[in-house]
């Protein structure tokens, strides 16, 4: 629920790293720090070295969400842990050697979206006004989650394939 969808969003999230993926010259890097700083400092000090355009995105928690701030670290690592953010780099300079620029950093999702979702007030009180649509709508949420972290390990899948193909 939000202030130009009061009724819930019934579209799926806009992918903006894939879209700068599609551009080949880009390197990409989605981050959270709460859920790994480890691979946050990685991207940032690839996107600075890499010679040409660099998108880093990064998860940051809003008092808007209606969260408690002070668990922000905690609750970057819950949506990592769902798929709803996905942690990764694609970085060019990898496919000139013949593997695919993608590496998914995360690991697969291994807790449901609706659970987390539930802890931000943004989601929570169309489950109080309206919970039939909240129900459809978080089954959707999940379905685009699960979709999306089914095309970024055919990405993963395709360096494997790769790599194989390569020793023989």
């Amino acid at each position: 629920v939000a202030k130009f969808a009061a009724g819930g969003k019934t579209t799926g999230k806009k992918d903006l790293g894939q879209i700068a993926m599609s551009y080949g010259n880009v390197y990409v890097a989605q981050v959270a720090i709460g859920a790994n700083n480890t691979q946050a400092v990685k991207a940032i000090a690839e996107a600075e070295a890499y010679d040409g355009p660099s998108l880093v995105i990064a998860y940051s928690t809003c008092i808007a969400h209606g969260i408690d701030m002070s668990t922000s670290m905690s609750h970057q690592k819950d949506l990592v842990e769902t798929g709803y953010w996905p942690l990764y780099r694609y970085d060019p300079r990898v496919g000139e050697t013949g593997q695919h620029p993608f590496r998914l950093d995360s690991r697969p999702p291994s807790k449901p979206f609706a659970d987390v979702a539930l802890k931000e007030a943004r989601y929570a009180v169309l489950s109080r006004v309206n919970p039939e649509h909240h129900g459809e709508l978080m089954a959707q949420a999940q379905q685009d989650i699960d979709n999306r972290w089914a095309l970024y390990s055919e990405f993963t899948e395709l360096d494997r394939i790769q790599v194989e193909e390569d020793e023989t």
